[in-house]
């Protein structure tokens, strides 16, 4: 069994895959568009090049996305973090930062802490929570 994330970014999915390949490296697999599916799927006007779902990996991990509904609303992202684990306090920091950039709100300072030697908690411009930890063996915190 496998549990993924399925991000839902109401209309923001392009630039999200985007700001994931340049901030963590991702790597964009399946990018399926609203105009790909079968003739006869009902498909809202003005959505037809949204993202229907796109796959993508983080490092060991592959995540899902998508525009979802594409209403307009912001995608609220609320009782759930993505937990990112760094080799080491440098990348820790580089991650940190680069989540951080264009509009991301710092939660909790990366600093040391008594189970972990980096450990900060921030929110990306997109809404998404994330813990980036170094220096644990890769246990949660």
């Amino acid at each position: 069994m496998k549990v993924q994330p399925y991000l839902n970014f109401d209309g923001r999915a392009e630039e999200a895959l985007g700001f994931y390949t340049a901030a963590l490296g991702a790597s964009v697999g399946t990018v399926m568009r609203f105009s790909d599916a079968p003739e006869g799927t009902p498909v809202r006007p003005g959505v037809e090049d949204k993202i229907m779902h796109a796959d993508f990996t983080v490092g060991e991990a592959t995540l899902m996305a998508s525009d979802g509904y594409c209403t307009g609303s912001a995608p609220s992202f609320q009782g759930i973090t993505l937990s990112l684990t760094a080799d080491d306090d440098a990348a820790a920091q580089r991650l940190f930062d680069a989540l951080l950039a264009g509009g991301g709100t710092v939660q909790m300072p990366l600093a040391k802490t008594f189970y972990a030697s980096s450990f900060g908690m921030l929110t990306d411009r997109f809404g998404v929570g994330w813990m980036v930890l170094a220096g644990n063996d890769g246990a949660a915190p």
